[in-house]
């Protein structure tokens, strides 16, 4: 009777507790005490079989009172402080020296930003991030964070340029119109016969010196170094030098030739023939670049066999139309400067790959600007064209570069930025590319939120997320063996094994926030033990109250 008595209430303490946060329900176990022997076993002989032993029980005994370690039901609160933990661990406490655990995990910051248990004052333990980073190799700590914590201003140092660049992007097959831009000349001089001809032309005359010194500009026919080349132009002028019996005659050619003996009318043709001595050919190549105009637009037929017209820029065969992004770049001061980046996709290659050009403008010719701020300030970047070279796998191979910016409202003048394509891509698709940089203005904590893996990220003013704190879990080999000290806390015992203090991922334990783990207590088992435990209490009653009329008779015979 009095281990029955000890089961209900265990049931009792079970049913009591039913709306407890993070409670674990017990069961008690019975086992027989030692039973009196009144005759031992004995074993078989050639005359007579074996017997077994005359024992009488004396009773039961409560055998063990077992912790139920299961898991209790998620409820959701809504307050983002609060923990529910699922899996085999319990959060950290601690009370002055002493280190306690629990399930409980209705949390909070108090005043002075300490994530305690509010009910008992607990500090609940963890690691706290050192400037966003967190070490959770280290000793634990109280967590703490602080109402109103303020994140200063920090510089961009460096901008990641991640996702996809289009690599079946359409680019221009042919320019008309506007203003031909990247034309050369190219001078080509033959001096002896072995080097060939030339072909005279409207746009590429030819011209011919001469063995008698004269110089002759032709448009037509064709001409080699030792032929004899004869023209008859008519006479310019004539310019008599008596002293020297000598007359200048300048053609219509525009040659002059001396002469020391003859009559030459003006008007009348002058035939001279000598040898080509050397030959010299200006030949301009037209560019396949082309600058538009309001007054003289271009028009662009891409390789889809669309056509485009623009009225500004300059645009050149075999590129594409330039992708822009726009990326935001901090001083030390945390203020905020937009800068426009093209994207443009360059050299194709079917062997190696395709290169594209990063730059300030879509002509990829600027390599400084000055950009003009609100305040009336400016911010100059210096940034020559950037090439980004990926495989013809469409994975990035190589390309990188740094660029300056210099301000003038108060902040550290010259700054420099690293840019990193190490992250993008460029497989035929969509054109994806995005710019992210580093660097953040001022702020102040706003909010705090809390993941699975129980990692406290704070919310600032300025959007910036960072990790504050870290809750850490503790995991025993046998966590039945834990020593209840109320307060739905734990204490470490010699049968409970030493705590393995990890972080929940490392544990394998998942933390849901803004929820709290319920009682584990089974309402309907604990009623069928009730009523088995009373069924056994009132059979056991029995056993009395038969004694004591066995008793009652045995007197009444000596009567």
């Amino acid at each position: 009777m009095k281990g029955h008595q000890t089961r209900l209430d265990v049931i009792g303490n079970n049913i009591a507790n039913v709306n407890t946060t993070g409670f674990k329900s017990s069961r008690v176990t019975f086992a027989d005490t030692l039973s009196q022997t009144q005759a031992g076993a004995s074993s078989t002989t050639d005359s007579i079989g074996g017997t077994n032993p005359k024992q009488i029980g004396l009773g039961t005994g409560v055998a063990s009172i077992d912790l139920l370690f299961s898991d209790g039901s998620i409820q959701a609160t809504g307050k983002n402080t609060d923990l529910c933990m699922s899996g085999n661990g319990l959060f950290v406490v601690k009370f002055g020296n002493d280190t306690y655990y629990t399930r409980n995990g209705a949390f909070e910051f108090d005043a002075d930003g300490n994530y305690v248990l509010p009910g008992s004052g607990h500090f609940v333990q963890g690691w706290v991030a050192k400037d966003g980073m967190l070490a959770t190799n280290g000793a634990i700590e109280n967590i703490v964070v602080k109402a109103g914590k303020s994140m200063a201003a920090a510089a961009t140092e460096k901008i990641t340029y991640e996702n996809n660049l289009n690599s079946a992007i359409i680019t221009i097959a042919s320019i008309t119109g506007g203003t031909a831009t990247g034309a050369t000349t190219t001078t080509i001089a033959y001096e002896n016969i072995t080097d060939g001809s030339m072909v005279g032309s409207t746009s590429s005359p030819v011209t011919l010196i001469l063995g008698d010194a004269s110089i002759h500009t032709v448009t037509g026919g064709t001409y080699t170094v030792g032929d004899t080349y004869t023209t008859t132009p008519s006479i310019v002028t004539a310019t008599e030098d008596l002293g020297n019996y000598q007359t200048k005659l300048t053609l219509a050619d525009g040659t002059t030739h001396i002469v020391t003996s003859g009559i030459f009318p003006i008007g009348y043709p002058y035939s001279t023939s000598a040898a080509i001595m050397k030959m010299e050919q200006t030949i301009t190549v037209t560019g396949t670049s082309s600058t538009a105009s309001t007054t003289n637009p271009v028009t662009l037929t891409m390789s889809d066999g669309t056509t485009i017209t623009e009225t500004s820029g300059t645009y050149t065969v075999g590129k594409s139309l330039p992708v822009t992004t726009s990326v935001n770049i901090y001083d030390t001061l945390g203020k905020s400067h937009t800068l426009i980046l093209y994207f443009t996709k360059t050299n194709v290659s079917s062997k190696d790959g395709n290169t594209w050009t990063m730059s300030l403008d879509s002509d990829l010719t600027l390599t400084s600007k000055v950009i003009d701020e609100e305040d009336g300030s400016t911010a100059t970047v210096e940034l020559p064209p950037m090439e980004i070279n990926f495989t013809s796998s469409g994975k990035y191979n190589s390309g990188t570069g740094t660029f300056t910016i210099t301000f003038t409202n108060g902040a550290t003048s010259t700054q420099k930025v690293v840019v990193d394509f190490s992250n993008l891509t460029q497989y035929a698709g969509n054109n994806t590319i995005k710019g992210t940089g580093d660097g953040n203005a001022a702020g102040t904590l706003k909010s705090v939120s809390i993941d699975s893996s129980g990692v406290i990220t704070g919310v600032y003013t300025n959007g910036v997320k960072k990790a504050e704190a870290q809750v850490a879990v503790a995991q025993f080999t046998n966590a039945t063996g834990l020593i209840k000290i109320g307060g739905s806390i734990y204490q470490e015992s010699n049968n409970s094994g030493a705590a393995d203090i990890k972080t929940a991922t490392d544990l394998g334990v998942t933390i849901t926030s803004s929820a709290l783990e319920m009682s584990n207590v089974d309402i309907a088992n604990e009623f069928s033990d009730m009523i088995i435990t009373q069924r056994g209490f009132q059979s056991n009653s029995k056993i009395i109250t038969v004694s004591d009329e066995m008793l009652e008779t045995l007197i009444n015979m000596k009567r």
